[in-house]
Formats: structure tokens, sequence, C-alpha cells
């Protein structure tokens, strides 16, 4: 018989560099999760990102064992390392702070590609498009 999930939690954490601190302490000690074996087993499965953040599902069964599901880092953060950014523009429209190439952006496109709700890499790329239009860094062909 399978375990029984009693909590599915979504956390965002710096790959290969995560801390028993805020938010993962608190967020995982509530249900009883043993944080340390947690942290170490993330770091070690996240150590190509390098501190950057990484979305995490973890599902924490009754007996509180618990698995995750490393999933691709947001498409912004994607972003704003491409076109070596520290933030998005305020007014998008009116203030552009930034360019990638459409090289970059077919990189970008591939990685979060399994993340996304598109069934070809050109679809991909238009919703990675449409996340940097609203960040104010323009697409230079």
């Amino acid at each position: 018989m399978a375990k029984q999930i009693a909590v599915k939690i979504k956390l965002q954490a710096p790959g290969g560099q995560a801390t028993p601190a805020p938010p993962i302490g608190p967020a995982l000690g509530q249900h009883g999760v043993n944080i340390g074996q947690f942290v170490s087993q993330f770091n070690e499965r996240t150590r190509e990102f390098n501190g950057t953040i990484v979305p995490v599902i973890i599902s924490v069964y009754t007996d509180k064992s618990f698995t995750f599901e490393i999933k691709s880092p947001p498409a912004a953060v994607l972003l704003k390392q491409a076109a070596e950014l520290a933030k998005g523009s305020g007014t998008p429209n009116k203030e552009k702070v930034g360019k990638i190439t459409s090289a970059q952006l077919r990189k970008i496109a591939e990685t979060k590609f399994k993340d996304l709700n598109a069934f070809e890499i050109e679809q991909a790329e238009k919703i990675i498009k449409g996340t940097a239009r609203s960040m104010g860094i323009e697409i230079a062909d």
C-alpha cells in the first residue's frame, strides 16, 4: 500500500546553498520533517544551480517522511541572469532596462520547457518573451 500524503509544500530556495533558516525551516518544522536531512539532500541535488533560486515541491507523508521534486528556475530569474540585471523595470512599457539575444531566449525556453504549458519550443519562446516584455527586457534579433 502506498504512503498517504499529509501535505504538499511549495518553496523557492537557492540551489546548492539552502539553509534551515526561513523560509525552509519553519515550513518543514511545523509538519515534523527532519529539516537537516531535507537541506542536505536538496543541496546535493541542486549543486549545479549554484545559488540560483529553484522551486521545489515537497510531499510530506503521514509518517513524517518526505520526497521532493525540483522544478526549473523561474523565467524571471533566468532572464535577469541573461540580461545581467539586478531587477526588472518598474514601468516596462516606458522604461527598458536590458536586452537579450534570440539565442539566449531559446536557451531559456529550452531550460523551462518541461515546466511550461507548451508542446513546441516556439510556443515556449512566446511565453518567455511575454515575461521578458513585462520585465522591460527587449529581445534583439
